[in-house]
């Protein structure tokens, strides 16, 4: 069936939107007039060195400045208002200095300036008091009309871009302001940044905001992020999405992958930081690119910004060392990327100007001297012209002059006549030599790194971009935008703040079509018997109830009884042990037994973030001992469940491993995507869902929901 792609307006079934609304910041980049609210020019204070900053800054935008202080006429030499409302002029943007903001954006309010960014601190990173002083921020930006970028913020928004650089530009959002120096720094080595978004604790615009708005700039080549926390986990989503329809790669250093830096970034922004594993897996599902240095981010958003998209996946190492090109060969095959052997034919081409007791199969190994002749150029023309090769790394430990001059001056000019991505890695640690500074850095065309680490982390992300770019579908066009009549049905079995018990869990699980045993709810051991011949022998017995979470633990499961006797005296002692445990039943289940699959957990759970999310996995015990699990944020199609079951580590066992025959994926994959349709219609009124084990069959046969476990908020 053709679903409508989601436009502006459209919700889910949840009620929440399925597209991401672009606010105009062009204002805030490019604004006709700008006001400093506490404008000073008196030398050694603090607001005197931001003003003449923004001085400069709008004088280079072509905007009008407005200094509003209420003791001073003039500040260096411009007019000076004493307050907002005797501005001469509506303004775009106004940049508050004073202490305490509160009071200057109700009166920016009344003079209906379009943006206002505040500096001060003291707000959300601090503490409960700051907190409620930023709600009380918020509340008031909300109502006044204007957009606010901070507080908490700082300059980087007003800094000097060079604008003699050409081609593709990064944009950079950050929630430090230091962090995001190494990028922008990089104007130094030639590469073009656009605008700097130092977003601060984001009590009005956020990093979500910024995305969608970078990413429809058409000089915008990659967009870079450093974040902290995430005010709105489905806002950032929804805006990642909209880079990815628009094919804009997204580079992020996300910290929080320990209890030690999530603490340590809540302190700084306020913000949370969300169950690392789910953040991980929200970024992946929407082509999110995620690094954890500083130095991955330059090098991986310099790379996507400017590259051409690949012709093909093979990479080719080549150096004047067998050692060094063994080294990095190693590196870039343990590294995911691919590195064909190539052809007899190319090889025999190759061995013209490659002595025959040299390798040249990938990698390729020159032994030096070719490098200093016209064998050189030839050598990189034959590789690139390879089908099979998209990528040419060539790692220069160090200089040797003048082979080293000859070798990246022939890369270089290779490069120009490729379509092909050609990389160097310059081992050097002085990175003064002209071969570098002036032939590797003067090329647009070659990508140049300083480490064979970050080379091969941003050639692997520039892949997979576009792998992912060209195979994108947006979940949110895909999303249920309607009821399912499932809903009606579960909404019968919801009992809001309990846990429900397992027979209650699988009426909840049959309502959405998911498959369960043949089993029948029994309170006698007469029933039991009668209920045991309708199921077939062999049958399990569990005792079922609110209360029940670890049956096993407890004794409160029976397997493998065969015959009416071995029914009754089961039901006996399940009931004697609940009323030891002093667990109350609603009665004892009778399940056909389903042995033969593989057992696998499926679940949901909310995370603070991003609300409902589902988790599959290998189940049963091993769910506790392996911890194999894959995570996927809701909504999302089911190329996207597939790729979270090939992210398992055990993915073998579905296949069919020690002459077991493959499971039933196709099942597997339905039944995930029927959970995120219970995630997303139940996703206020279910708090978890634990499905364990999830018995998928061999190939054909479906897949059984043997136990699960469901809990209501």
């Amino acid at each position: 069936m053709h679903v409508r792609p989601a436009q502006a307006g459209d919700l889910d079934v949840s009620g929440r939107p399925l597209h991401a609304g672009v606010p105009d910041l062009d204002r805030f980049f490019r604004p006709r007039s700008v006001a400093v609210v506490g404008a000073s020019d008196t030398e050694g204070r603090p607001n005197t060195g931001i003003t003449r900053q923004l001085a400069d800054w709008a004088e280079r935008v072509g905007a009008t400045l407005h200094p509003v202080h209420p003791s001073r006429p003039s500040v260096f030499d411009i007019p000076c208002s004493p307050s907002v409302a005797d501005l001469p002029e509506q303004v775009d943007l106004a940049v508050v200095l004073v202490g305490d903001p509160l009071p200057v954006i109700e009166e920016l309010a009344e003079a209906k300036a379009r943006f206002a960014v505040v500096f001060a601190s003291g707000f959300a990173e601090t503490g409960p008091q700051g907190e409620a002083a930023q709600r009380r921020l918020a509340a008031a930006v909300e109502q006044s009309g204007l957009r606010l970028l901070g507080p908490n913020t700082n300059l980087n928004a007003f800094e000097r871009f060079r604008d003699d650089l050409q081609g593709p530009a990064i944009a950079l959002i950050t929630q430090s302001g230091h962090q995001g120096r190494p990028v922008f720094a990089l104007q130094e080595l030639g590469i073009r940044l656009s605008h700097w978004a130092p977003t601060g604790n984001e009590a009005d615009l956020e990093s979500a905001d910024f995305l969608s708005y970078f990413a429809e700039q058409p000089e915008v080549g990659a967009i870079a992020c450093y974040l902290e926390g995430l005010k709105d986990g489905r806002s950032f989503l929804l805006a990642a999405d909209r880079a990815a329809r628009l094919g804009v790669p997204v580079v992020a250093v996300k910290v929080g992958r320990t209890e030690t830096g999530a603490r340590t970034a809540a302190s700084h922004t306020g913000k949370l930081t969300g169950a690392d594993a789910v953040v991980d897996a929200a970024l992946r599902q929407y082509g999110v690119i995620r690094v954890d240095g500083l130095d991955e981010l330059q090098d991986t958003a310099a790379l996507l910004a400017r590259a051409r998209p690949p012709r093909a996946d093979g990479v080719v190492v080549y150096s004047i060392s067998g050692g060094t090109g063994a080294h990095v060969a190693d590196l870039a095959t343990g590294s995911g990327l691919s590195l064909p052997v190539l052809s007899e034919a190319k090889q025999a081409e190759l061995h013209q100007w490659i002595p025959e007791y040299l390798n040249v199969a990938n990698p390729v190994d020159n032994g030096g001297h070719p490098v200093g002749d016209e064998r050189g150029r030839k050598i990189i023309d034959a590789i690139l012209a390879d089908p099979a090769v998209g990528v040419l790394i060539c790692p220069v430990t160090g200089p040797f002059p003048p082979l080293s001059d000859r070798l990246v001056r022939d890369l270089v000019d290779a490069a120009e006549q490729t379509d092909k991505l050609v990389c160097v890695v310059w081992g050097s640690p002085v990175g003064t030599e002209p071969a570098y500074r002036e032939v590797l850095l003067g090329s647009s065309r070659v990508a140049t790194f300083r480490t064979v680490g970050n080379c091969l982390t941003a050639v692997r992300a520039h892949l997979a971009h576009h792998r992912f770019a060209a195979a994108y579908r947006s979940p949110f066009d895909e999303a249920p935008r309607t009821l399912s009549p499932s809903y009606r049905k579960a909404q019968a079995l919801m009992q809001p703040g309990r846990q429900l018990s397992e027979h209650a869990a699988k009426q909840l699980l049959r309502a959405y079509g998911i498959r369960v045993p043949r089993e029948q709810l029994v309170t006698s051991a007469a029933a039991a018997v009668r209920a045991a011949g309708l199921v077939g022998y062999p049958v399990v017995m569990k005792a079922s109830g609110a209360r029940i979470a670890h049956k096993t633990e407890l004794g409160l499961v029976k397997i493998g009884l065969s015959s009416a006797s071995q029914v009754r005296d089961a039901y006996r002692e399940l009931t004697d042990i609940a009323r030891y445990e002093d667990v109350a039943l609603d009665g004892v289940l009778v399940c056909q037994m389903v042995e033969q699959g593989v057992e696998m957990v499926v679940g949901v759970a909310h995370d603070d973030l991003f609300g409902p999310t589902v988790t599959v996995g290998l189940g049963g015990v091993l769910v506790e001992v392996l911890r194999d699990t894959a995570v996927g944020v809701p909504p999302f199609g089911e190329e996207q469940a597939r790729d979270m079951l090939a992210g398992l580590r055990g993915r073998a066992l579905l296949d069919g491993v020690r002459g077991r025959p493959a499971a039933d994926l196709d099942a597997l994959v339905e039944v995930v995507l029927r959970v995120q349709r219970m995630a997303l219609e139940l996703g206020d009124q279910l708090a978890e869902l634990d499905i364990n084990p999830l018995m998928v069959l061999p190939q054909g046969q479906g897949a059984v929901a043997l136990d699960a476990l469901a809990v209501c908020r």
